[in-house]
């Protein structure tokens, strides 16, 4: 629903008791693209296409829908920039605003928009859902964070630009859900000149990864690192490269300021109003769908705040 607003200016209308069937349509097909692209990498894409796979054919099919939707938004915005339909006041999206500078051509700008869009669906939600999951098994951050909240919001007056700015362990909290649970497995660069990496001579071209998720719970990088403890990121740390969980340098991801921002208010609303409860205590095991999910559906009870 954020993604799409902050891409098109326009909501798929999730939020609504009637969901629209192409909206809904549409995420099944991200979810079903990251299923898929798991198994092409350990079994070659042209083997699974040359033999016509369920795999290959559930992959086309996804793609398929996922372009479909970027070329009706994409026909929208044209559609009401030639119509002068918009305000200047109204929002009118990322895609406008590339669409009127005119300095990328219209392929490159529909597949960074659409990579954006996919990518904005299974990754951000998964990340919150693991987040309630841990504040739930640890009441204690999970008060901290309340207090922090609503001293936040009182003294911003209803300003939630200054909220957001007043909630650094809010902020913690969505690195530390990242750090035991990442999205991704690892990152993934080659190696542009030849370099020694704890002595080992590493040549040029050479693809390096660093594995997120093992790096996450190793003590000699963290302490106590079972331990669910949002604070820890809240201590002057110089070393800068602990927490990678959106990556880094000019190749991190692309959507990292609209998913933050999209975490942090989504954390500021539920736990204004809300308890989060969890009747399985046990550390929830994950699964490797291109991106870590749980191995099971996680459920969670909300009681409403007195």
């Amino acid at each position: 629903e954020s993604v799409s607003y902050v891409l098109y200016g326009e909501r798929l209308g999730l939020l609504q008791d009637y969901i629209d069937p192409e909206a809904q349509r549409f995420i099944d097909a991200v979810s079903k693209m990251f299923q898929t692209t798991a198994p092409m990498l350990y079994i070659p894409p042209e083997l699974l296409r040359r033999i016509n796979s369920k795999i290959w054919k559930d992959h086309i099919e996804s793609w398929d829908v996922i372009f479909t939707q970027a070329d009706k938004c994409i026909q929208n915005i044209y559609r009401d920039l030639r119509l002068n339909q918009r305000s200047k006041a109204e929002y009118t999206g990322v895609l406008s605003n590339l669409l009127l500078q005119a300095k990328l051509p219209i392929e490159d700008i529909k597949a960074s928009v659409t990579e954006l869009m996919a990518g904005g669906v299974d990754t951000t939600s998964m990340t919150l859902q693991w987040t309630l999951y841990e504040l739930a098994r640890y009441p204690m951050v999970q008060e901290k964070l309340r207090a922090e909240i609503v001293a936040a919001k009182a003294a911003a007056q209803g300003d939630m630009s200054k909220v957001l700015k007043s909630i650094p362990l809010v902020k913690a909290t969505i690195k530390e859900t990242l750090r035991l649970h990442p999205v991704a497995v690892s990152l993934q660069r080659y190696i542009q000149q030849e370099t020694v990496i704890q002595n080992y001579l590493i040549p040029a071209g050479t693809l390096v990864q660093v594995g997120l998720y093992a790096m996450g719970r190793d003590p000699r990088v963290f302490i106590s690192p079972e331990k669910y403890n949002p604070e820890r990121w809240l201590k002057k740390d110089d070393n800068h490269f602990r927490g990678l969980g959106f990556g880094f340098g000019p190749r991190q991801c692309l959507g990292r300021r609209i998913a933050e921002m999209e975490m942090q208010l989504f954390l500021v609303h539920l736990l204004e109003n809300f308890k989060i409860e969890v009747k399985r205590q046990a550390e929830m095991k994950t699964t490797f769908d291109l991106i870590l999910v749980p191995s099971k559906p996680i459920y969670l009870t909300l009681r409403p705040l007195l």
